[in-house]
C-alpha cells in the first residue's frame, strides 16, 4: 500500500514527490509513462523561472528535478495510469499493464495540451515561431510585429500583454465579435497599436530554417492576406488531461466544472478526500512552471496530513 500515488511527472508531480518524501511520507511513487518534466521539456528557452539564469532550455532547467526527488526516496514507475478509483478509503491505481496499485491518497498532475488551431505550418514550426504562451515568449520579439490567434478571453489578455512588449499585435478572429469580458474587449479596441483582422482564419505559417516569417489569413471572401510576422501565438482553449479521473460509468472521480477542468480548493483539495490536484489540470490555473511547483508542495504537505489523520486516528 502505497502513502502517496502522484499521477504525471511535471513540475507539479515531481514537487510533490519531493516534498512528501522529504516530509516523512515514506512510500511514494509517482507514475510518469514517460521521462519526467512535462510540457516545460519542449521550450527552447527559459527566462522567467526563478533563479534560472543566462541560456537555459526547459529540458535543462527540468534535467536535475527528478534525481533531487530520488534522493529522498521517491519511486518512479515509468507506466501508464488509465484509471483512478476509490473504493472506501483505498485509491485504486489502474495501470495500461493490467496490475493494481493501492494508496491511502493520490495527487494528480496530469496537466493539458494546448489546443491546436490547424492551420498549414502549425507544427511545424511550433516552438520556432509559433507559440501558445505569451508569458513565456514574447519577450523574445520585443519591439517586432506579432500576430495572435483567438478570440476568448486567453487570446484578447494575451494580445494585451503582448502590444505592452511588442510593436505590434495582429489579432486574428474568425468571427466579428468576442465572448471575451466587454471590458477587455474596450481595452483591446482602445489599445492603439493592436489590429483587429476580424472574419478571418489562419490558412498557412511560412518560414524558413531560422524559424516564421509570416502568416497568411482568408477573409470571410476567401481574399488571403500576407502578415509579415516573426511570432504567431494561438489561444483557441486547452484540452484537459483528466482521462484519468474518468470511471467506469463514464463519470468523473471528482466534481469538475464546464472544461473539464478539477475544482479545488485553495489547498489543492478536490471533491473526494484523500485526493488532490494540481497544475494545469485544476481550475484557474496559471499555467506556469513556477505555479505548478506551488500546487505540488502545497499538494503534498496536505496529502501528508490526510494520510497521518487517517493512520493514527
Amino acid at each position: 500500500m502505497l502513502d502517496c500515488a502522484i499521477i504525471g511527472g511535471g513540475p507539479a508531480g515531481l514537487t510533490a514527490g519531493l516534498y512528501t518524501t522529504r516530509g516523512g511520507l515514506e512510500n511514494v511513487t509517482m507514475y510518469e509513462k514517460g521521462m519526467p518534466g512535462g510540457q516545460i521539456t519542449q521550450s527552447s528557452e527559459i527566462e522567467n523561472y526563478p533563479g534560472a539564469v543566462g541560456e537555459i532550455t526547459g529540458m535543462e532547467l527540468m534535467e536535475p528535478w527528478p534525481e533531487q526527488c530520488q534522493k529522498f526516496g521517491l519511486k518512479h514507475e515509468m507506466v501508464e495510469v488509465t484509471r483512478v478509483s476509490k473504493e472506501g478509503n483505498v485509491f485504486k491505481i489502474h495501470r495500461n499493464d493490467g496490475k493494481v496499485d493501492e494508496a491511502h491518497s493520490v495527487i494528480i498532475g496530469t496537466g493539458s495540451r494546448p489546443r491546436r488551431a490547424g492551420f498549414t505550418g502549425e507544427d511545424e514550426f511550433f516552438g520556432r515561431g509559433v507559440s501558445t504562451c505569451a508569458t513565456c515568449d514574447g519577450f523574445f520579439y520585443r519591439n517586432k510585429e506579432v500576430a495572435v490567434v483567438g478570440g476568448g478571453d486567453t487570446a484578447l489578455e494575451e494580445a494585451l500583454y503582448l502590444a505592452k512588449i511588442c510593436a505590434k499585435v495582429y489579432l486574428i478572429h474568425r468571427r466579428d465579435t468576442f465572448r471575451s469580458a466587454p471590458n477587455t474587449v474596450e481595452r483591446i479596441k482602445r489599445t492603439a497599436n493592436i489590429e483587429l483582422v476580424l472574419n478571418a482564419v489562419p490558412e498557412e505559417v511560412y518560414g524558413d530554417k531560422m524559424g516564421v516569417n509570416g502568416l497568411k489569413v482568408k477573409n470571410k471572401d476567401g481574399v488571403i492576406r500576407d502578415i509579415v510576422v516573426p511570432g504567431v501565438f494561438t489561444f483557441v482553449g486547452n484540452d484537459v488531461n483528466n482521462q484519468t479521473l474518468i470511471q467506469e460509468d463514464g463519470s468523473f472521480l471528482c466534481e469538475m466544472n464546464s472544461a473539464g477542468e478539477v475544482i479545488v480548493d485553495i489547498s489543492m483539495k478536490t471533491s473526494i478526500p484523500g485526493l488532490f490536484a494540481t497544475g494545469d489540470m485544476r481550475i484557474a490555473a496559471p499555467k506556469q512552471v513556477v505555479s505548478a511547483a506551488g500546487d505540488g508542495a502545497v499538494a503534498a504537505l496536505q496529502a501528508i496530513s490526510y494520510v497521518d489523520e487517517l493512520l493514527n486516528h
